[in-house]
C-alpha cells in the first residue's frame, strides 16, 4: 500500500479537542477587543519547537520568517504570534517575548536568553476602530490567557476582525474568524492546525465545492462567486479596489522533523488554503503558514504533509462556521 493510502485509512481519527492543543506542549491564548474589532492569538511552545514557514501571498506582514529558512542558525522557536492591526500588530510579539523572558525561555546567547517569536498579521483596519491595534500589552495578555485545553474559535483573538469575500468591498463581505482542527494517524502521530481566515476570496467546502462564504448578493440570502465577478467583465478595480487581507495558519505535529522538513510541512499545508479559499495566494493576500514540530514520533513527511493540508482546510471551514455577526458584517448563519 502507498504512503498516501496509509494516510487515507487513518485520516478521520479525531483527537480529544479537535484542536491544535491536542499536540502536547502547545498552549493557545487570545486577546480579544470586540469594541475595536481586533485582537491577537499566541501559540506557545515554551521549551522550543523546530519550525518552518511558507509564504504564498504577495502582501505579507511577517516577522522572523527569514530566520526559519533551513540555512539559517536558529533551529527552534518559542511561540508564534498571529495578530490583527496590519503591520502595527507586529508589536504584539514584543509582549510575547517579555512573557517568555520572565520565565527564562529563549535562545541562549550566553549573555541573555532571547525568545524567538515569529509573527504574522492580518489587515483588519477596514472594520472597527483602525486606530486601535494589538501591541506589547495585548501580546502579553494573550500569553497570560494561554491554555493547553480546548481552543475558543470564531471572532476571537487574531480572528476578531477577520472577513472574507471582499471583491465588492467590505460592505458586501462576510464575517469570518479563527478555526482549529486536528487528526491522528497511525502510531499516535497528531497533525493539527489553527488558522485565521481573512481572505479576498470565497470559502469553499472542499468536499462539495459549495461556496460557504463570499460576497453577499443584493438580497443578502446567498453568496456571489468571486472568480466569476473578477472575470465576468463587469468588475472594476477602480470602483472596487481589493483591500489587503491575509490568511494565517499554524500547523503542528508531534512527529520529529528537521528544520528543512518543517518548511516542507508548511509548504504542503498551503494546499489546504488552496482547497478551501478561492482565489487564494493573490496579490492582495499575505497567506502565510508556520509549521512546528514537537516530539519524537517518526513518520514520512509525505504522510504528514498530506494530512496537514486536510486539517488546514478543515480549520478554514470551521473559522467561518464559528464566526458571529460583528461590526455590521453578517456571519454565514445570518446570511442563509
Amino acid at each position: 500500500m502507498s504512503l498516501l493510502g496509509i494516510a487515507g485509512k487513518a485520516l478521520f481519527l479525531r483527537t480529544m479537542y479537535n484542536a491544535i492543543t491536542d499536540v502536547p506542549g502547545i498552549k493557545v491564548g487570545h486577546y480579544t477587543d470586540k469594541k475595536a474589532v481586533t485582537g491577537c492569538t499566541v501559540i506557545l511552545c515554551e521549551t522550543g519547537a523546530v519550525a518552518g514557514a511558507d509564504v504564498r501571498g504577495s502582501a505579507p506582514g511577517t516577522r522572523e520568517t527569514e530566520l526559519l529558512r533551513p540555512m539559517n542558525l536558529v533551529e527552534r522557536v518559542h511561540a508564534i504570534l498571529l495578530s490583527g492591526g496590519s503591520a502595527f500588530g507586529l508589536d504584539a510579539a514584543g509582549g510575547v517575548m517579555r512573557y517568555l523572558e520572565e520565565r527564562d525561555f529563549g535562545y541562549d546567547t550566553l549573555v541573555a536568553k532571547v525568545p524567538i517569536v515569529p509573527a504574522g498579521i492580518i489587515f483588519d483596519l477596514s472594520i472597527g476602530n483602525p486606530r486601535v491595534r494589538p501591541g506589547i500589552e495585548e501580546g502579553y495578555k494573550a500569553c497570560l490567557a494561554a491554555s493547553d485545553k480546548a481552543v475558543t474559535e470564531g471572532c476571537v483573538g487574531a480572528g476578531t476582525g477577520a472577513t472574507v469575500g471582499k471583491a465588492l468591498g467590505i460592505e458586501k463581505a462576510t464575517k469570518s474568524g479563527l478555526g482549529t482542527a486536528s487528526l491522528k494517524i497511525s502510531g499516535d502521530i497528531i497533525v493539527a492546525a489553527l488558522v485565521v481566515v481573512n481572505a479576498v476570496g470565497d470559502i469553499i467546502d472542499p468536499k462539495t465545492g459549495e461556496i460557504l462564504a463570499g460576497p453577499r448578493n443584493p438580497d443578502n440570502n446567498g453568496f456571489l462567486n468571486t472568480v466569476e465577478l473578477l472575470t465576468g467583465g463587469t468588475y472594476s478595480y477602480r470602483q472596487n479596489p481589493l483591500p489587503s487581507n491575509t490568511t494565517l495558519g499554524v500547523v503542528v505535529t508531534n512527529a520529529c522533523l528537521t528544520k528543512e522538513q518543517a518548511n516542507k510541512l508548511a509548504q504542503m499545508a498551503q494546499d489546504g488554503i488552496a482547497r478551501a479559499i478561492n482565489p487564494s495566494h493573490t496579490m492582495h493576500d499575505g497567506d502565510t503558514i508556520f509549521a512546528l514540530s514537537l516530539g519524537d514520533k517518526i513518520t514520512d513527511i509525505t504522510i504528514l504533509g498530506s494530512v496537514a493540508a486536510e486539517v488546514m482546510s478543515n480549520a478554514i471551514v470551521r473559522a467561518v462556521h464559528q464566526a458571529e455577526t460583528l461590526a455590521g458584517i453578517p456571519a454565514i448563519k445570518d446570511v442563509k
